[in-house]
């Protein structure tokens, strides 16, 4: 076997070996990487016959470690297997097994039996063609949201990565796609329709309503959180809430307010139950929407205004307005994973601090004229 020899690049080497087409000697560059805790080692190519250099090997190589290429093995593995590759349906089946059983698997699931299945459920994957995709998105496009049909197109996505990782079958020759959305809907409420939703709230005869209510006005507490929310997530000596997985993060803590240390006194603690706002039997609760429907209607709200995570809008919004509250701090209270979130209320607080400055300078100018 002839020897190893090093190039400068990490995990890439060479041997010499005789030229398949010519007279002479030719380098013949190999990979060495670890994955899944195995060290892997493989031939990427010839000097000559494949054109192949250090640098290029350098680049297989981190494409390998990514899992953005397969080896040649698998690629022959695949071109023998690809008339038998599986329909989009088998895949699907098997790509649920690698998800968590949870709520966001239960709406993928209903997504793809009402919208994918009926379409690609029977096809295999070399049958999927960029025009079927397009005129697929155009019809999505007409009754579903901007938001919902990058949702149903990601699903897609998803399902053919997993396959095509598996060596279940080949990769899609084209991109999906997605259409464009504008998530940063920022909903804030003038002092007059704050003052009728106040007013309505106190009117309403639901209790856990009202209080998830005002909870979402004086903490900005997402609505899952508010239904996750149990006693002994509340330290009420230290004055904090534990906050359980946040948008699937990790565990964050919020001050406790004097308005929410009150909310969260009158609210009853129902027997049998952990949960502040128990639902069903004393289990999680799963939603309150048609009384807190009701609040925002007889508050005479705007009808795109959402009435808790709108809520959650004015209790950022309050803050950043005040001047007195850096964007890091604001962040934190809002349990924002990455500060590009809370930027959009910046705009407020730059606002707020522009006022100051213009009134020293009136100060200034008063003082000046008396002078």
């Amino acid at each position: 076997m002839p020897k190893r020899i090093k190039t400068k690049y990490p995990g890439v080497y060479y041997r010499e070996a005789n030229r398949i087409a010519g007279n002479g000697k030719e380098k013949v560059y190999y990979i060495v990487f670890k994955k899944n805790g195995k060290v892997i080692e493989e031939k990427v190519g010839r000097q000559y016959s494949d054109d192949m250099t250090p640098a290029r090997a350098s680049g297989v190589r981190s494409e390998r470690v990514e899992g953005k290429r397969l080896s040649k093995k698998e690629i022959k593995e695949q071109e023998q297997n690809k008339d038998h590759s599986i329909t989009i349906d088998q895949l699907w089946v098997k790509y649920k097994l690698t998800r968590k059983n949870n709520k966001g698997l239960a709406i993928d699931s209903g997504r793809y039996a009402k919208y994918i299945k009926p379409v690609f459920g029977n096809k295999k994957i070399e049958d999927l063609q960029l025009t079927n995709i397009d005129i697929f998105t155009k019809k999505l496009e007409k009754n579903l949201s901007p938001q919902t049909v990058a949702h149903i197109l990601n699903l897609i996505t998803w399902i053919v990565n997993f396959g095509f990782k598996r060596t279940l079958c080949p990769q899609l020759p084209f991109h999906i796609q997605k259409p464009q959305i504008n998530n940063e809907i920022t909903e804030d409420l003038t002092s007059e329709q704050l003052a009728n939703l106040l007013t309505a709230i106190e009117q309403d005869e639901n209790i856990d309503a009202k209080n998830i209510m005002k909870m979402a006005l004086f903490t900005g507490m997402r609505r899952g959180e508010m239904f996750k929310l149990k006693w002994n997530h509340i330290d009420f000596n230290r004055g904090f809430i534990r906050i359980i997985d946040p948008k699937g993060g990790p565990d964050q803590k919020i001050p406790i307010s004097d308005s929410a240390r009150k909310v969260l006194n009158e609210q009853p603690a129902i027997k049998g139950s952990d949960y502040v706002f128990p639902g069903k039997d004393g289990g999680q609760r799963v939603t309150i929407r048609k009384p807190v429907n009701r609040i925002k209607k007889n508050a005479n709200l705007p009808k795109n205004f959402r009435p808790l995570h709108g809520l959650r809008h004015v209790y950022a919004s309050m803050l950043a307005s005040t001047g007195k509250v850096d964007m890091y701090t604001l962040q934190k209270l809002l349990t924002h994973k990455s500060p590009r979130m809370t930027q959009r209320y910046a705009h407020l607080r730059d606002e707020t601090l522009k006022r100051a400055a213009d009134f020293a300078g009136d100060i200034i100018r008063e003082v000046g004229g008396k002078e």
